[in-house]
């Protein structure tokens, strides 16, 4: 379990900055999962049940103006900075994680 700060900016004022923490990476990457279902809610509000799949989130992530993660290194007591990419795999890596089990 990794403490993990996400930072987003999902427009290209800075005042659309904002932060969530988590108590471990994955958490952090189920949020991004659920700011994206967020959005598409806003977008679709009559729509009673909303589907999406990988390529969608992930055009979503690189249309953000930012998103970023800092991660707590035990070893060096710091924050260790990831980008975009490195948010991709780890959302991945989760989602195919969580189709494997529901089958």
């Amino acid at each position: 379990m990794s403490h993990t700060i996400l930072l987003i900016q999902p427009g290209s004022k800075p005042e659309t900055r904002t932060f969530s923490d988590y108590e471990s990476v994955n958490e952090c990457m189920e949020g991004v999962c659920k700011i994206y279902e967020e959005h598409l809610k806003r977008q679709n509000p009559n729509t009673p049940s909303i589907t999406y799949d990988i390529s969608q989130l992930f055009d979503f992530v690189d249309q953000l103006a930012d998103l970023s993660c800092l991660v707590y290194q035990k070893s060096t007591n710091s924050y260790a900075p990831y980008n975009k990419d490195w948010i991709k795999e780890k959302i991945y890596v989760l989602l195919r994680r969580q189709a494997a089990r529901s089958q």
